[in-house]
């Protein structure tokens, strides 16, 4: 009897510091603030690109359905990536970078552009203020692939801050 009581003990001690644990180290959610902003080192040779409003008339990106083929057919936009604050996706249908700010905090969302045949990368930077889509007009390779890496940006000392998240590799053609 006195043997199992040290057994529930022991399950029992073990079971609360693997709940401890998990809510100390739980990380935040895409939409929550770490809590603070750490700088990230950008290449030097990154083109800046300020993103424009959407044509008119046009609220959000077509999103990517199911069928990846099909959606980059249709224009949709794929590799829709986010973080605190930022959103981002790539339309093959015209190379289009979207950009969304979704935080009021004095920074703005960046979509960093990379490809797998070496062109310099590039940044679609929203300063059109929270709540809103921007999009930057790229001519990107047919033949290669591009990904997303989506920051924060602070446009008053032109630094870029995580918490940031990458997409996966995404033909340019949208064809998978």
């Amino acid at each position: 009897m006195r043997e199992n009581w040290h057994v529930k003990l022991s399950v029992l001690a073990g079971a609360s510091a693997l709940a401890l644990s998990a809510v100390v180290a739980t990380p935040a959610w895409a939409d929550e603030s770490s809590g603070g902003f750490e700088e990230v080192q950008m290449p030097e040779d990154v083109e800046i690109v300020e993103g424009v409003a959407p044509a008119p008339g046009t609220v959000d990106p077509p999103m990517g359905g199911t069928y990846k083929a099909a959606a980059a057919a249709s224009g949709a936009c794929l590799g829709a990536t986010s973080i605190y604050g930022a959103k981002g996706c790539y339309q093959p249908r015209g190379d289009v970078v979207w950009s969304r700010d979704t935080e009021k905090d004095g920074m703005s969302a960046a979509v960093g552009i990379y490809t797998d045949y070496g062109r310099p990368a590039a940044v679609c930077i929203n300063t059109l203020g929270a709540d809103t889509w921007a999009t930057c007009d790229k001519d990107y390779r047919e033949s290669g692939k591009v990904r997303l890496r989506i920051l924060r940006y602070n446009g008053d000392n032109g630094k870029f801050y995580q918490p940031e998240s990458w997409s996966g590799w995404i033909p340019v053609d949208g064809q998978y």
